[in-house]
């Protein structure tokens, strides 16, 4: 199996005002705009803030324009949103968000079904009409996301060589319009990763593809979240989707109990004791991770919010 070095430093892109409200009851724009600035004032240079999606699917993202527009900028953050077709496309690009053009697959083909409304086979032509549309708005493809890598409630755990077949189908289809992805992520949309199965799949599609960078987009549903970005690190990941105290899940995913990405504050702190380089403000973060749980009325599993740092210690050998 494959071995990289740790990195020295991290990007922990943050989920929790989309991904994580998505989740959630309606929650005011006032409230989405409150955290979103906390986020920003913690280092995070990524924030993905809204989903133009269909409204009547996601009711909690359908004041997405209004957030966008009411965003007070900070410099140095790029303030993201997502798209899963053509017309959501329009809607983001008037938004005035920074985007990032992107295209998915799913490994799963009832998750595809129910997330989308397509099968994995026609989701394929959705992906070849985004691509021109942004070469008609004078854009280049940024990233791809795997959908369902590791596994999904409708059709159980997928193996390694399983990922790579969609991460292969996505990428011939980008290359049929002369595009190339700057990062693929696979994502463990509802949880069924386990260490062994993110070394194993990401060793594998490194060695397919070895000039290509990758990144993970974990849930902690089953409570391995922190086990598996550690995984990562070891296998030299230096990109992951992360959501402030652990906010949200998948509406889709089939399970009542999903959990959402993992921790952001978490991360950082195991990402700062191991050495690595986050450029994050944690206490600061734990700050905005109890304004997170202050939002949605009920408690969050973020831990480094409640349980705080480990004091230096004070006892010193005599002299």
């Amino acid at each position: 199996m494959s071995t990289y070095q740790l990195p020295a430093r991290v990007i922990l892109q943050e989920e929790g005002p989309r991904e994580g409200f998505q989740s959630e009851a309606l929650i005011p724009v006032d409230e989405k705009l409150r955290l979103i600035h906390g986020l920003a004032e913690t280092g995070l240079e990524v924030i993905n803030c809204a989903s133009f999606v269909d409204v009547r699917r996601v009711p909690q993202m359908a004041d997405a324009e209004e957030v966008a527009a009411r965003i007070c900028r900070r410099d140095g953050v790029r303030y993201t949103g997502i798209w899963l077709n053509g017309k959501g496309f329009e809607r983001a690009m008037n938004s005035g968000l920074d985007l990032i053009p992107n295209v998915f697959t799913s490994v799963s083909d009832t998750f595809a079904r129910n997330n989308t409304g397509r099968n994995k086979a026609e989701l394929l032509q959705v992906q070849s009409g985004l691509i021109e549309h942004y070469k008609q708005a004078g854009m280049r493809l940024g990233a791809a996301h795997i959908f369902t890598a590791f596994g999904c409630p409708y059709e159980g755990k997928f193996n390694a060589d399983q990922c790579l077949d969609a991460v292969d189908s996505l990428l011939r289809a980008c290359e049929e319009h002369a595009e190339t992805p700057s990062v693929v992520y696979l994502c463990d949309t509802v949880g069924a990763a386990n260490p062994l199965s993110i070394k194993k799949t990401v060793n594998l599609v490194r060695d397919r593809w070895p000039t290509m960078e990758f990144a993970l987009h974990l849930h902690d549903t089953r409570g391995m979240g922190l086990s598996n970005v550690l995984a990562g690190l070891e296998c030299g990941i230096q990109r992951f989707d992360t959501s402030v105290a652990g906010l949200g899940g998948c509406p889709f995913a089939g399970n009542k109990a999903a959990a959402g990405n993992v921790c952001t504050e978490d991360v950082a702190l195991m990402c700062e004791e191991m050495g690595i380089s986050t450029g994050l403000d944690l206490d600061l973060l734990a700050q905005v991770a109890r304004m997170a749980e202050e939002i949605v009325g009920h408690p969050l599993p973020g831990k480094f919010m409640k349980a705080g740092r480990i004091p230096s210690s004070s006892i010193h050998a005599a002299s």
